[in-house]
Formats: structure tokens, C-alpha cells, sequence
């Protein structure tokens, strides 16, 4: 066995043992240098930190460098005017809107009116040949023949009661029978009246007349020449009067509380897309509707040249009173937790997390509508910086 003081050493073994010198060197010079910064109490200092959490409290320390990345803005009061879209159909309204219905059933004969066709007030839609006319008009005659009758005798009556020819008694019975033949002489003549079948010179004619009740468009037609109309309540069309229309729009039960009688709305129609309308809301219904849940509103509009046609698609957009918001830039908003916050400055580079309900947005700022007070300084840009 060769002993340590005679082994040859190699160069390679020569290189790592200078390199171990070498590195010992390095170190004994790094501690060498830390001690004596630590001992002559050198200059060097800790990197101060980017946040302090002081329980709810955020504070940016001097020397961070989220200072010069944060900026901070006072939140504006402005007033803004809340606008709602809604789906809505053209409507005849209700108020000019008749059914026809024919007072006596029977066949029908003729039709003066076709589906469609405008018509005016009084002009003939229909005659029917009724028999329940014929005996109405019987029963006229019947009472007409009464009456006179009646009437002769009572005159003769009172002829012979001057000269004691007869009893009192039959002279009442004369004025009571005249009595009676009068008020069913006025019952059938105002039978015939509503029928629209009296005349003075008197009518024999059993043909029902059915007249326009106002001026308008037919917009449903349910007979034909020819029908048996044995239903008197049978509604036979309906006659609309289209001048003036009904635009209602369906609003979502959530948002009842933002129209209201007399808010401003704005329609425009799938027809005329280049158009809008510019009206009132006079009709918010007291009842939502129990299948869609949702509220009808209407506004009425001048029809002239018919342009607008019942069952027409439009929208509606709702114009509410103009209300003053506190109002910040969109950047001021984080999402934390499906909520919405902002970060309030309290004091100078110290923050809060204020959660807040943004009501809408226009561009690049949204209107807040609780959770923040005109005048608080909101951070507006950086805030990811801030937030968890």
C-alpha cells in the first residue's frame, strides 16, 4: 500500500483542489462583508411592502410602487334617465272595437260586407230571414188592433156614462182595458224600434237588417250567405275602428317598479324599422298576466293611412323620469363573488371594499344605485390590485 506523502497527484486532482481554495476564498469575503456590515451598521434596508391588511382596511405604504399605479376620483352625482326595452304587438283598441251580433236568429240572405272591407256607421252588413221577425211584426199589428179597438170603446163609454146608460163599473173596465192594449201596443213597437224593423207606414217585411254599429275595417267575418244563425249571442264579425291604435308592451315582473302612467316611450316597428314613434304609456294593466308573468302597458297612436296593422311586432323602449345617480367609470367595478364592489378611499392611500348595485351602463361610466355616496373617492383604476 502506497502512503499519502507519496502518491503522485494527478492534474486533475491538482485542478479540483485549487478550485476548493478558490471557492473558500469567495466565501471567507462574503462573510467577511456581511459581518462588517453588520457590524459597522451598514446602510442597507428591507423593501417595504406593497399592502398592509389592517383588518377590513387596505393601506398602500410610502415606497410602495402600487402608489404610482393606483389613481383615485370622486364619485359624480349626475342625473340619468333609465331606459327599458320591451317586446310589444300592434292592438285595435278596445274602446273602437265592436262585435256584431244579430238581435233574431235565421238564414242569412245577403252580406253587404266582405272581410277586410271598411265600412261606415249604419251601413247594412247583413239581412237575415227571420221568422222571429215575422212574429214580432205580428204581434205589433195584433197590439196595433188592440189599441184601437180599445180606444173606440172607451170613447163610447164615456159617451153613455154623461146619460146613465151604464155603470160605473163598465167604464172602468173600458179604461183598463185600454190601459193594457196601450202598454202592449208600446212593448212591440219598441221591440220593432230595436230591430231596427218599425215603420210609420208600417213593414210586412220579415228580412232582419244588420247595420254597421260605427264606422271601421271587418277584421274577422264568421258568416256566409246562406248560414242558419240559430245563436242570437253568435258574434257574426267585428268591425275595428283602425284610425287610432294600441301599441302593448309585456314588462317583466321585475321590472314593474320602473314604468309607471305617463312615462316617455319610443316604439319602433318591425315594418318600419327606420321610424319610431314617440308617445305616452296611458294604460299600466292592474293584473299580470298568470301564464308570462308579466304586465301589459299601452300607448295609443293616430293611424293615418292605416299603416299599422293589429298583430304588427314592435319595440318599446321606456324612458322613466330623470333621477340623479352617483356615477363612476366602469374600471371603478370588480366582481367579487357574483357582487359587485368598488374600493372607497377613507384616508390618504387607505381603502375599503364597499359593495355597491350598478343600476345601468352608458359607455364608459355606470350609474350606481345604492352602496355609494356622491363626493367618496373611489379607486378607479388599479383596483385588481387591491382585490383578493
Amino acid at each position: 500500500m502506497i502512503p499519502p506523502e507519496e502518491r503522485e497527484v494527478t492534474p486533475l486532482g491538482r485542478g479540483f483542489l485549487w478550485g476548493g481554495i478558490g471557492l473558500g476564498v469567495v466565501l471567507v469575503i462574503l462573510l467577511f462583508t456581511k459581518g462588517f456590515g453588520l457590524l459597522g451598521g451598514g446602510n442597507s434596508e428591507e423593501a417595504a411592502p406593497l399592502l398592509i391588511h389592517k383588518g377590513e382596511t387596505i393601506v398602500v405604504p410610502e415606497g410602495s410602487s402600487l402608489r404610482s399605479r393606483l389613481a383615485v376620483l370622486p364619485a359624480r352625482a349626475e342625473p340619468v334617465e333609465p331606459k327599458l326595452s320591451l317586446p310589444a304587438v300592434v292592438e285595435s283598441d278596445p274602446a273602437r272595437t265592436a262585435a256584431v251580433l244579430t238581435p233574431l236568429g235565421g238564414r242569412v240572405v245577403k252580406l253587404g260586407a266582405q272581410l277586410g272591407d271598411r265600412v261606415q256607421r249604419g251601413q247594412v252588413l247583413a239581412v237575415i230571414d227571420s221568422p222571429d221577425l215575422a212574429q214580432a211584426l205580428d204581434d205589433y199589428g195584433k197590439a196595433s188592433d188592440a189599441l184601437a179597438l180599445t180606444q173606440k170603446t172607451l170613447a163610447r163609454q164615456q159617451e153613455q156614462i154623461k146619460i146613465g146608460a151604464i155603470a160605473t163599473k163598465d167604464l172602468d173596465q173600458a179604461k183598463s182595458d185600454y190601459a193594457q192594449a196601450e202598454a202592449e201596443y208600446g212593448r212591440t213597437r219598441a221591440r220593432l224600434i230595436a230591430l231596427d224593423a218599425f215603420s210609420p207606414k208600417g213593414r210586412q217585411s220579415h228580412l232582419l237588417t244588420v247595420r254597421a254599429p260605427m264606422s271601421g275595417s271587418i277584421t274577422t267575418l264568421a258568416i256566409a250567405p246562406g248560414n242558419m244563425i240559430n245563436d242570437p249571442t253568435q258574434t257574426i264579425m267585428t268591425v275595428a275602428d283602425l284610425s287610432t291604435i294600441w301599441v302593448t308592451a309585456m314588462v317583466p315582473e321585475k321590472d314593474l317598479s320602473k314604468v309607471a302612467r305617463n312615462d316617455a316611450a319610443d316604439v319602433r316597428f318591425d315594418a318600419y324599422p327606420d321610424r319610431w314613434l314617440h308617445g305616452k304609456i296611458l294604460f299600466v294593466s292592474d293584473v299580470v298576466e298568470p301564464d308570462t308573468h308579466r304586465n301589459k302597458v299601452r300607448i295609443a297612436f293616430a293611424n293615418p293611412g292605416y299603416l299599422l296593422k293589429p298583430n304588427m311586432f314592435a319595440t318599446v323602449i321606456v324612458s322613466g323620469g330623470a333621477n340623479t345617480r352617483v356615477v363612476v367609470p366602469a374600471s371603478a367595478l370588480l366582481m367579487n363573488n357574483d357582487r359587485t364592489s368598488v374600493f372607497v378611499a377613507t384616508a390618504p392611500w387607505t381603502f375599503e371594499r364597499r359593495f355597491v348595485e350598478p343600476q345601468l351602463e352608458e359607455g364608459t361610466t355606470v350609474a350606481i344605485r345604492s352602496g355609494l355616496k356622491p363626493g367618496e373617492s373611489v379607486v378607479v383604476r388599479g383596483g385588481i390590485l387591491l382585490n383578493d
